[in-house]
């Protein structure tokens, strides 16, 4: 079956920034003393249409000076919880008074539909309303009893201190915003550095936090390359490290903090599976499958790329799936149509196109796409699906970050477990199922951070995290919150 064909690229918006030079620094953009500039590049057109600049050793020791003095001088020591939390509010007005200058240039920056941006600016105020909802909690007292008694101890929560932020270029506000609004409501101070295809869209939280009337130096921004994020992670001023990125990334930055003895938050890679029990409803199964196996053109860190069908309904499930895939359109992502975009970057283009000679050279059988879509310029993979694959395929162990599912079969439910927990990754997944309470038990045996049910979504209220090579700690919830804390007893005697 062949793919829809690409829809043909229109005039594309002018956003609002485009060549840049400058970082913000200590409560004003500041022109950076490096000279090298990266450029922004349009993943639908491939044509260059923006640039930042590519910070220098002494913008980065600017930055993390001044969120180290934020944070021990001036009022932001002073504040409590709950002023912070009214300040969180007021930058959630802000963000969403910019939602639709943040998508356009979101979506110029890294081609994601329009569709996928627009909504990018409700989800970041939703994150940083709910986690100001959070600030009784670190304000309620914390007393417990020596257990000979005579004594007791008072247990409190102090900001760990200034964080380095590092965010990825797939979600770039979301996944900003989800680490800003803890630390901020915690009390620390912050540099942000973004991925650097996705640098500008950022600018617009910068805004928000400073019309809000954030004090000078809490958030700081640089951006650049792998450079500046080493710089940062070792930086003898940095408290703490939350990065979403790349396994081996990851690792690096594991490594790094462990060395040091600071904590990190880490949200890596993964490679889901999703279970389609015998009793499934396909009909109820195709009207979820974009969103929770193909989501942003496959460039989504929990998605269930690994379909696991049994072996009596195989064919129709990769029916199903097949002709779900096919009939979503591809094209600008400008268009409100579009459901699935480009591939954000020509690097990332190129890494998908040799997963799919590879999943063609082991024999895996593509029933719709698997190949580059023709397109005047822009980095397009067609949608795919691939039948007949076998768990020692390449394309069925490795996270591809593109518009490609695999069906894999099974023959019994432990057969399916097995295969879903053979994996190095554990982030998200999903149980098809008529059956709610058969769908729950199969997900708890699941080896993952994250399961859903008949669907996959983010609960701000819950923890989300990933075990073994898709990271550690958490983000979302009070848990996530509590990353940014470091706790203090303080020993006292009673009666």
């Amino acid at each position: 079956m062949n793919a829809t064909e690409v829809q043909p690229v229109h005039t594309r918006p002018q956003p609002r920034w485009t060549f840049t030079d400058d970082y913000y620094l200590d409560g004003a953009w500041t022109r950076s003393t490096g000279s090298a500039r990266l450029p922004l590049v349009d993943p639908a057109t491939s044509q260059e249409w923006g640039a930042v600049p590519d910070c220098s050793a002494e913008d980065v020791d600017a930055a993390l000076a001044a969120a180290d003095r934020a944070f021990r001088t001036g009022p932001w020591p002073q504040t409590t919880p709950s002023e912070r939390a009214v300040l969180l509010l007021r930058i959630a007005d802000e963000v969403e008074a910019r939602a639709g200058e943040m998508a356009t240039t979101n979506t110029l920056e890294n081609g994601s539909p329009i569709s996928e941006t627009r909504g990018a600016a409700a989800n970041a105020a939703s994150i940083l309303r709910h986690v100001a909802g959070l600030a009784s909690w670190l304000e309620d007292e914390d007393v417990r009893p020596f257990p000979a008694g005579g004594a007791e101890t008072i247990v409190g929560k102090d900001p760990v201190g200034p964080c380095v932020l590092i965010a990825p270029w797939n979600f770039p506000i979301n996944l900003m915003v989800v680490k800003l609004a803890p630390a901020l409501l915690a009390g620390c101070t912050v540099v942000m550095k973004p991925a650097p295809g996705t640098s500008l869209s950022i600018r617009f939280v910068v805004e928000a936090c400073a019309a809000a009337g954030l004090p000078a130096g809490v958030i700081n921004l640089v951006t650049g390359g792998g450079e500046v994020g080493d710089r940062l992670v070792r930086h003898r001023l940095t408290a703490k490290v939350a990065f979403t990125g790349s396994t081996p990334v990851g690792r690096r930055i594991a490594a790094t903090c462990g060395e040091m003895l600071r904590p990190a938050t880490l949200e890596l890679g993964g490679k889901s599976s999703a279970i389609v029990l015998p009793d499934a409803d396909l009909e109820q199964m195709s009207s979820a499958l974009i969103r929770t196996c193909l989501r942003n053109t496959g460039q989504t860190c929990y998605i269930s790329t690994r379909i696991l069908a049994p072996a009596s309904r195989y064919d129709e499930v990769v029916e199903m799936v097949t002709s779900t895939v096919a009939a979503a359109p591809q094209g600008d992502p400008f268009d409100e149509r579009t459901v699935f975009g480009p591939m954000a970057s020509k690097a990332q283009y190129e890494v998908v196109r040799g997963y799919l000679d590879t999943a063609r050279e082991e024999g895996a059988r593509a029933t719709v796409g698997g190949r580059p879509a023709q397109s005047d310029g822009g980095w397009f993979i067609e949608p795919t699906v691939f039948a007949d694959v076998t768990p020692e395929m390449r394309i069925a162990r490795e996270e591809i970050f593109g518009p490609v599912i695999c069906v894999l079969r099974y023959d019994d439910i432990a057969e399916a477990i097995t295969l879903a927990n053979d994996t190095s990754f554990g982030l998200g997944g999903v149980v098809f199922s008529a059956d709610p309470v058969a769908a729950q038990a199969v997900a708890e045996r699941m080896d993952t951070g994250s399961v859903g049910v008949n669907f996959f979504g983010s609960n701000h209220n819950a923890p989300f995290g990933g075990r073994h090579d898709s990271g550690m700690g958490v983000e979302y919830g009070i848990e996530g919150l509590s990353q940014y804390i470091t706790y203090k007893s303080i020993h006292r005697c009673i009666g």
